[in-house]
Protein backbone atom coordinates (compact mmCIF):
# COMPACT_ATOMS: atom_id res chain seq x y z
CA UNK A 1 0.00 0.00 0.00
CA UNK A 2 1.82 3.10 -1.29
CA UNK A 3 0.22 5.40 1.26
CA UNK A 4 1.25 3.16 4.17
CA UNK A 5 4.89 2.05 3.73
CA UNK A 6 5.55 -1.51 4.88
CA UNK A 7 1.85 -2.47 4.81
CA UNK A 8 0.29 -4.98 2.45
CA UNK A 9 -3.34 -5.64 1.56
CA UNK A 10 -5.26 -8.68 0.36
CA UNK A 11 -7.96 -8.85 -2.34
CA UNK A 12 -10.13 -11.96 -2.26
CA UNK A 13 -10.89 -13.40 -5.69
CA UNK A 14 -14.57 -12.49 -5.15
CA UNK A 15 -13.60 -8.81 -4.83
CA UNK A 16 -11.61 -8.66 -8.09
CA UNK A 17 -14.56 -8.37 -10.49
CA UNK A 18 -18.36 -8.61 -10.52
CA UNK A 19 -18.45 -11.69 -12.74
CA UNK A 20 -16.56 -14.97 -12.77
CA UNK A 21 -12.79 -14.48 -12.87
CA UNK A 22 -11.40 -17.08 -15.24
CA UNK A 23 -7.98 -15.52 -15.83
CA UNK A 24 -6.73 -13.21 -13.09
CA UNK A 25 -4.39 -11.43 -15.51
CA UNK A 26 -7.42 -10.19 -17.43
CA UNK A 27 -8.10 -7.99 -14.40
CA UNK A 28 -4.78 -7.34 -12.70
CA UNK A 29 -1.11 -8.01 -13.47
CA UNK A 30 2.11 -8.24 -11.50
CA UNK A 31 3.58 -4.80 -10.86
CA UNK A 32 0.38 -2.98 -11.79
CA UNK A 33 -0.70 -0.06 -9.59
CA UNK A 34 -4.44 -0.21 -8.84
CA UNK A 35 -6.95 1.69 -6.73
CA UNK A 36 -8.83 -0.36 -4.13
CA UNK A 37 -11.43 0.15 -1.44
CA UNK A 38 -10.59 -0.85 2.12
CA UNK A 39 -13.23 -3.28 3.36
CA UNK A 40 -11.89 -3.93 6.84
CA UNK A 41 -8.71 -3.82 8.89
CA UNK A 42 -7.72 -6.36 11.52
CA UNK A 43 -5.26 -4.40 13.65
CA UNK A 44 -4.34 -7.43 15.79
CA UNK A 45 -3.34 -9.61 12.84
CA UNK A 46 -2.27 -6.70 10.63
CA UNK A 47 -4.61 -7.81 7.82
CA UNK A 48 -6.08 -5.27 5.38
CA UNK A 49 -8.91 -6.60 3.20
CA UNK A 50 -9.41 -4.74 -0.07
CA UNK A 51 -11.83 -4.67 -2.99
CA UNK A 52 -11.03 -3.92 -6.61
CA UNK A 53 -14.56 -4.27 -7.98
CA UNK A 54 -16.14 -1.78 -5.56
CA UNK A 55 -14.19 1.16 -7.01
CA UNK A 56 -15.91 3.00 -9.88
CA UNK A 57 -14.16 4.92 -12.66
CA UNK A 58 -14.77 8.32 -11.06
CA UNK A 59 -13.32 7.21 -7.72
CA UNK A 60 -10.37 5.63 -9.51
CA UNK A 61 -9.55 8.81 -11.44
CA UNK A 62 -9.88 10.97 -8.33
CA UNK A 63 -7.63 8.73 -6.26
CA UNK A 64 -4.96 8.51 -8.95
CA UNK A 65 -4.96 12.29 -9.30
CA UNK A 66 -4.76 12.67 -5.53
CA UNK A 67 -1.82 10.26 -5.43
CA UNK A 68 -0.05 12.15 -8.24
CA UNK A 69 -0.65 15.44 -6.43
CA UNK A 70 0.93 14.12 -3.25
CA UNK A 71 3.94 12.83 -5.18
CA UNK A 72 4.33 16.32 -6.63
CA UNK A 73 3.82 17.90 -3.22
CA UNK A 74 6.72 15.85 -1.81
CA UNK A 75 8.99 17.18 -4.57
CA UNK A 76 7.83 20.74 -3.95
CA UNK A 77 8.50 20.31 -0.23
CA UNK A 78 12.05 19.24 -1.08
CA UNK A 79 12.47 22.50 -3.01
CA UNK A 80 11.13 24.40 -0.01
CA UNK A 81 13.56 22.75 2.41
CA UNK A 82 16.49 23.39 0.04
CA UNK A 83 15.65 27.09 -0.20
CA UNK A 84 15.06 27.36 3.54
CA UNK A 85 18.25 25.46 4.33
CA UNK A 86 16.42 22.80 6.35
CA UNK A 87 17.06 19.03 6.02
CA UNK A 88 14.05 17.31 4.45
CA UNK A 89 13.67 14.80 7.30
CA UNK A 90 13.69 17.64 9.80
CA UNK A 91 10.99 19.48 7.83
CA UNK A 92 8.79 16.39 7.83
CA UNK A 93 9.06 16.21 11.61
CA UNK A 94 8.83 19.95 12.25
CA UNK A 95 5.95 21.20 10.12
CA UNK A 96 4.78 18.80 7.38
CA UNK A 97 2.43 17.09 9.84
CA UNK A 98 0.94 20.46 10.87
CA UNK A 99 0.28 21.29 7.22
CA UNK A 100 -1.56 18.01 6.67
CA UNK A 101 -3.56 18.47 9.87
CA UNK A 102 -4.55 22.02 8.88
CA UNK A 103 -5.27 21.53 5.17
CA UNK A 104 -6.01 17.82 4.82
CA UNK A 105 -3.12 16.99 2.48
CA UNK A 106 0.28 18.48 1.73
CA UNK A 107 -0.80 19.37 -1.81
CA UNK A 108 -3.90 21.12 -0.46
CA UNK A 109 -1.55 23.24 1.66
CA UNK A 110 0.34 24.33 -1.45
CA UNK A 111 -2.98 25.10 -3.19
CA UNK A 112 -4.22 27.16 -0.23
CA UNK A 113 -1.04 29.24 -0.19
CA UNK A 114 -1.11 29.66 -3.98
CA UNK A 115 -4.62 31.11 -3.61
CA UNK A 116 -3.76 33.18 -0.54
CA UNK A 117 -0.09 33.97 0.28
CA UNK A 118 -1.10 34.85 3.84
CA UNK A 119 -2.85 31.52 4.48
CA UNK A 120 -0.05 30.08 6.64
CA UNK A 121 0.10 33.20 8.79
CA UNK A 122 -3.69 33.34 9.14
CA UNK A 123 -3.78 29.67 10.18
CA UNK A 124 -1.09 30.16 12.82
CA UNK A 125 1.74 28.33 11.03
CA UNK A 126 5.06 30.08 11.56
CA UNK A 127 8.75 29.40 11.00
CA UNK A 128 11.76 30.24 8.88
CA UNK A 129 10.39 27.92 6.17
CA UNK A 130 7.16 29.84 5.48
CA UNK A 131 8.70 32.39 3.09
CA UNK A 132 10.17 29.63 0.90
CA UNK A 133 6.89 27.71 1.07
CA UNK A 134 4.93 30.69 -0.22
CA UNK A 135 7.44 31.29 -3.02
CA UNK A 136 7.35 27.67 -4.19
CA UNK A 137 3.54 27.52 -4.04
CA UNK A 138 3.17 30.74 -6.04
CA UNK A 139 5.69 29.57 -8.64
CA UNK A 140 4.46 26.03 -9.18
CA UNK A 141 0.75 25.67 -8.38
CA UNK A 142 -1.85 26.57 -11.02
CA UNK A 143 -5.19 26.62 -9.27
CA UNK A 144 -8.05 24.70 -10.93
CA UNK A 145 -10.84 26.85 -12.33
CA UNK A 146 -14.15 26.49 -14.15
CA UNK A 147 -15.71 28.86 -16.67
CA UNK A 148 -19.42 29.36 -17.29
CA UNK A 149 -21.13 31.69 -19.76
CA UNK A 150 -24.45 33.24 -20.66
CA UNK A 151 -25.94 35.92 -22.90
CA UNK A 152 -27.17 39.20 -21.44
CA UNK A 153 -29.60 41.24 -23.53
CA UNK A 154 -29.92 44.92 -22.59
CA UNK A 155 -32.14 47.50 -24.31
CA UNK A 156 -32.69 51.19 -23.65
CA UNK A 157 -34.66 53.65 -25.78
CA UNK A 158 -33.75 56.62 -23.61
CA UNK A 159 -31.73 59.53 -25.10
CA UNK A 160 -28.77 58.51 -22.98
CA UNK A 161 -29.47 54.79 -23.48
CA UNK A 162 -25.97 54.05 -24.74
CA UNK A 163 -24.46 55.38 -21.52
CA UNK A 164 -26.95 53.42 -19.43
CA UNK A 165 -26.07 50.19 -21.23
CA UNK A 166 -22.38 50.95 -20.81
CA UNK A 167 -22.86 51.50 -17.07
CA UNK A 168 -24.79 48.25 -16.75
CA UNK A 169 -22.05 46.26 -18.49
CA UNK A 170 -19.27 47.89 -16.47
CA UNK A 171 -21.23 47.17 -13.30
CA UNK A 172 -21.55 43.53 -14.30
CA UNK A 173 -17.78 43.19 -14.79
CA UNK A 174 -16.98 44.82 -11.46
CA UNK A 175 -19.46 42.71 -9.49
CA UNK A 176 -18.22 39.71 -7.51
CA UNK A 177 -14.73 38.78 -6.39
CA UNK A 178 -13.60 36.65 -9.35
CA UNK A 179 -13.10 37.11 -13.06
CA UNK A 180 -16.12 38.46 -14.97
CA UNK A 181 -15.79 39.42 -18.62
CA UNK A 182 -18.45 40.96 -20.85
CA UNK A 183 -18.00 40.75 -24.63
CA UNK A 184 -20.07 42.23 -27.42
CA UNK A 185 -21.94 39.68 -29.55
CA UNK A 186 -24.46 41.65 -31.60
CA UNK A 187 -26.65 44.43 -30.31
CA UNK A 188 -28.41 44.12 -27.94
CA UNK A 189 -26.67 40.88 -26.87
CA UNK A 190 -23.52 40.57 -24.79
CA UNK A 191 -21.69 37.42 -23.76
CA UNK A 192 -20.89 37.10 -20.05
CA UNK A 193 -18.05 34.83 -18.99
CA UNK A 194 -17.26 33.99 -15.37
CA UNK A 195 -14.17 32.11 -14.14
CA UNK A 196 -14.05 30.82 -10.56
CA UNK A 197 -12.49 28.01 -8.47
CA UNK A 198 -15.62 25.83 -8.70
CA UNK A 199 -19.10 25.72 -10.25
CA UNK A 200 -20.90 26.81 -7.10
CA UNK A 201 -18.79 29.96 -6.80
CA UNK A 202 -19.07 30.60 -10.54
CA UNK A 203 -22.86 30.35 -10.53
CA UNK A 204 -23.12 32.69 -7.56
CA UNK A 205 -20.77 35.18 -9.19
CA UNK A 206 -22.65 35.06 -12.50
CA UNK A 207 -25.97 35.67 -10.74
CA UNK A 208 -24.53 38.63 -8.84
CA UNK A 209 -23.16 40.17 -12.05
CA UNK A 210 -26.42 39.71 -13.92
CA UNK A 211 -28.44 41.15 -11.04
CA UNK A 212 -26.23 44.25 -10.95
CA UNK A 213 -26.54 44.82 -14.70
CA UNK A 214 -30.33 44.29 -14.69
CA UNK A 215 -30.77 46.63 -11.73
CA UNK A 216 -28.75 49.41 -13.37
CA UNK A 217 -30.50 49.24 -16.74
CA UNK A 218 -33.99 49.00 -15.25
CA UNK A 219 -33.39 52.05 -13.03
CA UNK A 220 -32.40 53.91 -16.21
CA UNK A 221 -35.70 52.96 -17.82
CA UNK A 222 -34.39 50.10 -19.98
CA UNK A 223 -35.01 46.36 -20.03
CA UNK A 224 -32.76 43.35 -19.62
CA UNK A 225 -32.92 39.56 -19.87
CA UNK A 226 -30.40 36.80 -19.38
CA UNK A 227 -30.04 33.31 -20.83
CA UNK A 228 -27.57 30.84 -19.33
CA UNK A 229 -25.45 28.91 -21.85
CA UNK A 230 -25.21 25.12 -21.63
Amino acid sequence: LDEFPGKEGFIHIAEVASGWVKYIRDHVREGQKVVCKVLQVNTQKGHVDLSLKQVNDHQRREKIQEWKNEQRADKLLQIVTTRAGIPFEEAVRAFAGDLVTTYGTLYAAFEAVAANPKALEEDGLKGSWTKAFVEVAQENIVLPTVTITGVLEVVSAAPDGVESIKSALIGAEKAGTGSVKVRYVAAPKYRMEVTAPDYKAAEAMLKESVDVAVDIIKKAGGTASFERSE
